[in-house]
């Protein structure tokens, strides 16, 4: 018999992954399993919840089997947050998944950021009115479908839907909860004022425990994964706070950056902290461990648009989906600030602006001398400009010292540097390991008493971690990166005025400029 594991599952957006993690410090397997999102509408990003419990049960199963024996000691989650669900009074789903990629309740968050109420419902719940945030999607519900909302008997998370298919129970915990705009931060219970607002009853909502509660597989799920009848099952946090977790930037002044096909800049603090411009998110981890940060719709996926767009002939992408060195080479060969190019990456609206979809993406500056390498570096400084912003405004509210970046984009020198010049504080890289499982196998270590604290959880299971790579900055780089950083908010309020009036031009007589729209008749009487 080996030390005993510990199974973390962390369920994404489009994948789940399932990693035992040894007692004595060493990864035994990971299991992925991939599940399509959908989009019915345009705006509309939905899932089939079976389709998630199916594939997180199979991860888990596969998992358990290849560990063959030491003992499970523990399964805990962690999970994409801001998704909706509504159930009947049989459990069974009247909804799909609403994940936070939906935007059709653009609308909703706009009026309430008109009417004024948007800034006391950030302070009371710490989560800023924006489409993905289900308090605005109940009130698009409320608007487009009331027949619905009458006969729904719950309104759940994605978390809550597993953990339910997993224990029997149906229950959240306070890392989900506490991103749903609709709980009461500071006193940690469902706020009666804002689920008037959206017109849900406490009752239609599920109890909220802590994230280190212990509860029980059911039988049933035991047989699908092969585990016994009572595991514990630990409820775990929000894929953001697990992630800073795993990353072990869980220090004051101690920032966790992560860069995929988003981005994020995290860092924790002891008690529910919110920002006067309501553009910071705020989650709990535990009790007395909340994390609060920034994120960006857009990140290495723009440099993939731009080796797809730019540079087909380099094959630009690899079979794990990450740009092949060729591409960044290119940029790498172009001096820093691009010569004058300027990107602003928003090729999705961008989860920040939100009382609206934001500015849509451009080139500034572009002029006869740019190469396809100019514009590769933009996009990855254009990235790396907008999480150093989201470090800008977490600087008004806490210190940021240090910052350790995770993520795959890491991997490239290029993204190494110009994100650690950007930040201009000390950088390192973290290990490989997926932060959000190993973040909640550690609160799951934490939960049933084998670790005293959650630093402690963390080196436990991955000893390794601590070995970070650091990234020395080149000072005048970083100079010319804070004078850019500093123009940047102009650029986007210009571009944003630019983007408002090319969507009147679209919405008037004429032809759609928007790529995909239909041509409009204009010749008509």
């Amino acid at each position: 018999m080996g030390p005993g594991v510990i199974l973390g599952v962390d369920v994404g957006t489009t994948a789940v992954r399932a990693s035992t993690f040894a007692l004595d410090g060493t990864v035994r397997h990971v299991a992925t399993r991939t599940y399509p999102l959908l989009q019915p509408v345009p705006g509309w990003q939905v899932q089939d919840p079976d389709v998630l419990v199916a594939a997180t049960l199979e991860a888990i199963a596969t998992c358990v089997a290849d560990t063959a024996g030491p003992e499970v000691v523990a399964l805990a989650l962690s999970s994409a947050m801001y998704g909706l669900i509504g159930l009947d009074a049989d459990m069974t789903p009247k909804t799909p998944l609403l994940t936070w990629r939906d935007s059709r309740s653009s609308e909703a968050a706009r009026d309430l950021w008109t009417s004024g109420q948007s800034q006391e419902l950030h302070r009371l719940t710490g989560t800023p009115v924006h489409p993905k945030s289900p308090l605005c999607k109940l009130l698009w519900f409320a608007r487009h479908e009331p027949y619905l909302c009458t006969t729904t008997r719950w309104w759940i998370g994605l978390k809550d839907y597993v953990l339910h298919r997993l224990t029997g129970r149906l229950v959240t915990e306070l890392s989900s909860a506490s991103g749903t705009g609709m709980l009461d931060v500071h006193r940690r219970v469902w706020s009666p004022a804002v689920l008037d607002l959206v017109g849900v009853s406490e009752s239609q909502l599920p109890p909220v425990l802590a994230t280190t509660a212990l509860l029980r597989l059911s039988a049933a799920a035991g047989r699908a994964v092969g585990l016994p009848a009572g595991t514990p099952v630990v409820p775990g946090a929000g894929d953001g706070p697990s992630g800073n977790l795993g990353a072990a930037a869980i220090d004051s002044a101690v920032g966790g950056l992560t860069l995929g096909a988003t981005g994020a800049l995290r860092t924790v603090v002891a008690a529910p902290l919110t920002d006067p411009a309501e553009s910071l998110f705020c989650a709990a981890l535990t009790e007395d461990a909340w994390v609060v940060g920034g994120s960006v719709g857009n990140g290495a996926n723009v440099v993939r648009w731009a080796g797809r767009a730019l540079a087909p002939d380099l094959h630009p992408t690899s079979r794990d989906g990450r740009p092949e060195p060729e591409l960044l080479r290119l940029a790498e060969r172009v001096p820093p600030g691009s010569d004058g190019l300027v990107m602003l990456p928003y090729l999705r609206a961008d989860r920040a602006p939100a009382g609206g979809s934001g500015p849509p993406g451009a080139y500034l500056g572009l002029r006869s001398e740019h190469t396809r390498g100019h514009l590769v570096r933009a996009a990855v400084e254009g990235v790396c400009l907008q999480l150093g912003g989201v470090r800008d405004r977490l600087a008004e509210l806490t210190p940021i010292s240090s910052v350790r970046l995770t993520g795959g984009a890491f991997r490239a020198p290029l993204w190494r540097e110009v994100m650690a010049a950007v930040l201009d504080c000390p950088a390192q890289v973290a290990g490989e390991t997926d932060d959000a499982a190993l973040g909640a196998a550690a609160l799951g270590l934490f939960a049933i008493g084998l670790a005293t604290d959650l630093k402690g959880a963390v080196a436990l299971l991955d000893p390794e971690g601590a070995r970070t790579e650091p990234i020395t900055v080149d000072p005048s780089l970083a100079t010319a990166y804070r004078g850019l950083r500093a123009k940047l908010p102009a650029l986007v309020t210009v571009v944003g005025r630019l983007g408002e009036i090319l969507d009147e031009v679209a919405a008037g007589p004429g032809v759609d400029w928007r790529v995909g729209a239909t041509p409009r008749d204009t010749l008509g009487g």
